[in-house]
């Protein structure tokens, strides 16, 4: 009887998992969100949310005994933001970061058991030595799978953030590349076993920044590696392990990212060995990926743009600047069929964000990122996707100096 029980238990879970294929959007429009309603008004297709991994973990866990708690209260925060885009069609992508709690209780529970807890860091790798990682992700993929319609819908889940960089956005410690990019494929598989328990076609996605052949300055070999060899040596461990469906997401900020000249990058160029991959020369990174090693099925890797935005600069021409970056942008995404969504960051401009103003809309002054007022990028986000978009962008065309987009 005991048997005949697990059986059903298996079989209701099999059948559990949603099978819906994945939406096809009208265009690539997308936004980080802070503002539901607003980012509705925009018209946007595709938004980002971040979601904090250490404080859905409650400290009244038994973690040595895998009992584990999680955070109700911010699990329904989450569904209040999710809920009202996918009741809209807005295909949701939750970026699963790991925040460090400043509790060392927490910390040593969720965070990689290397992390150096004597540097200052943003993010921490995701412990996969205990049954946290497996816990968390089995339940946010099955409360976002479309089995629970009050709590709305996920369809795409970015596994860390920047991760080439793991120093600062995934750190496990001083670490080479091979290590580096092995524990974060053991964390990948985890999270998108989990997934797929309850959803059949959800998408994951590798998280990178706009470095390729290089990295990030000023910082050794075993706190930051190029984004190419990073991506390369985790391909090569998943088909070694058992390869699966995962996908890219890609940060292309400008070579200097408090210019937002997009076009005017002096360092790019069209090769493989280029130092970074930004808007300018994009179109590297899926060249890159149709190599016969990278292909799944016979089919290239999906990829996402899922953070980057352009400067305004504090100059009469500061707006125009920021507006005519966009439009490149969006005018280079259309030519690459394997970019599905060009996410936006920020809405809104962020205090703390090292001098950078990226948003849609001004902070109020002597706020973090309090909504004040629109700027000109707002209304040409606006018309991106609609009959309007091709006066309002060409408009914008003698600003960068060029004489047609495509140039």
């Amino acid at each position: 009887m005991r048997h005949l029980l697990l059986a059903l238990l298996l079989a209701q879970t099999v059948c559990a998992q949603n099978t819906d294929p994945f939406p096809t959007p009208p265009n690539q429009k997308g936004l980080q969100v802070q503002m539901v309603d607003d980012a509705l008004a925009l018209g946007i297709h595709h938004a980002g949310i971040n979601v904090n991994l250490t404080a859905l973990f409650d400290a009244k866990s038994k973690a040595e005994s895998n009992e584990f708690v999680f955070n109700q209260g911010y699990l329904a925060s989450l569904d209040r933001q999710i809920k009202p885009l996918s009741d809209k069609g807005v295909l949701v992508y939750l970026i699963l970061i790991a925040y460090p709690s400043k509790n060392p209780a927490i910390d040593a529970v969720v965070l990689h058991p290397g992390h150096r807890q004597d540097y200052k860091f943003s993010v921490g790798a995701v412990n996969t030595t205990n049954g946290f990682l497996d816990a968390v992700m089995n339940l946010l993929a099955e409360r976002w799978s479309g089995a629970h319609p009050e709590n709305g819908r996920v369809w795409g889940w970015i596994v860390g953030n920047e991760v080439n960089s793991h120093f600062l956005w995934n750190n496990m410690g001083l670490v080479p590349l091979e290590t580096a990019a092995s524990e974060y494929e053991k964390a990948y598989r985890i999270m998108h076993t989990a997934i797929r328990r309850h959803s059949q076609n959800a998408r994951t996605y590798l998280s990178s920044d706009h470095h390729w052949s290089s990295s990030m300055h000023n910082v050794s070999a075993q706190e930051a590696t190029p984004g190419r060899d990073f991506l390369d040596t985790f391909a090569r461990l998943v088909r070694e392990r058992g390869d699966f469906d995962w996908n890219v997401a890609w940060h292309p900020y400008p070579e200097d990212l408090g210019n937002p000249r997009a076009w005017a990058d002096k360092t790019v160029t069209h090769a493989d060995s280029t130092n970074k991959v930004t808007f300018k020369n994009l179109e590297v990174l899926p060249k890159h990926l149709a190599a016969p090693e990278f292909l799944f099925n016979g089919k290239q890797r999906r990829i996402i743009l899922s953070e980057q935005g352009f400067h305004t600069l504090l100059t009469p021409d500061g707006e125009r600047l920021q507006a005519a970056a966009y439009v490149y942008a969006w005018e280079k995404i259309q030519t690459l069929p394997t970019v599905d969504a060009f996410i936006y960051h920020r809405h809104v401009d962020h205090a703390k964000e090292g001098g950078l103003r990226l948003g849609l809309w001004r902070n109020a002054p002597n706020s973090i990122a309090t909504p004040h007022s629109t700027k000109l990028i707002y209304e040409l986000f606006k018309k991106a996707g609609t009959p309007e978009w091709r006066a309002a962008a060409d408009a914008l065309l003698p600003v960068t100096g060029m004489k047609a987009w495509n140039e």
